[in-house]
């Protein structure tokens, strides 16, 4: 059984991180923290909005530097963006901090779960599926790398999806036991507005 401060789940975008993490989050007792929403909270700004002022190389220093502060915390699941684990830096402290959770879904259930959402700057493009196709052949190998567990969302409604990841978290991760160790290092953290 492993153990370790936080649960981590990363993965493509559509692949579940957000929505399943809430629900195992609530299952286990723990505090939940989507690391883009942190990061528009501390910037006052949209995603998309921070990609289209900062590039994605602004976007990623406040990635890495949220990641950084969250992940001190503990009893925390922690939703990661599809692209964090392109930072080496972020890959290690991933699995320091947390037990990885690789989130997968095919390409087709990605398009499916995504079709309406239009907040995905990396899918602003004229052809998604083939940007689709170009992330899952340069991070698959990433997020292969830094986890601890790999569970295909695809196949699976949301309610099932939890249910069998919660079980398997049961089986391999310990989360550390006081409760009085939860630190959710979001509140109060300073961050500066984008330009």
């Amino acid at each position: 059984m492993h153990s370790a401060p936080n649960l981590v789940l990363v993965g493509p975008m559509g692949a579940g991180k957000s929505s399943i993490g809430r629900r195992i989050a609530a299952r286990f007792g723990l505090a939940f923290v989507d690391i883009d929403q942190e990061i528009e909270q501390r910037t006052g700004a949209r995603i998309s909005m921070i990609f289209e002022c900062e590039g994605e190389a602004g976007f990623r220093a406040r990635e890495r530097a949220t990641l950084a502060d969250i992940l001190v915390g503990s009893r925390q699941v922690i939703a990661t963006g599809g692209g964090a684990v392109l930072d080496p830096g972020n890959r290690s402290l991933l699995r320091a901090r947390g037990f990885v959770v690789h989130m997968h879904a095919d390409i087709d259930t990605q398009l499916t779960r995504l079709a309406r959402d239009r907040t995905r700057p990396l899918l602003a493009g004229d052809n998604p599926v083939e940007v689709l196709r170009r992330l899952a052949a340069e991070r698959a190998p990433l997020y292969a790398e830094c986890a601890h567990l790999r569970f295909d969302t695809g196949p699976h409604a949301c309610n099932e999806a939890t249910a069998q990841l919660g079980h398997l978290i049961e089986t391999h991760w310990q989360p550390p036991a006081d409760p009085d160790a939860s630190v959710v290092a979001s509140a109060g953290a300073a961050s500066s507005p984008v330009p």
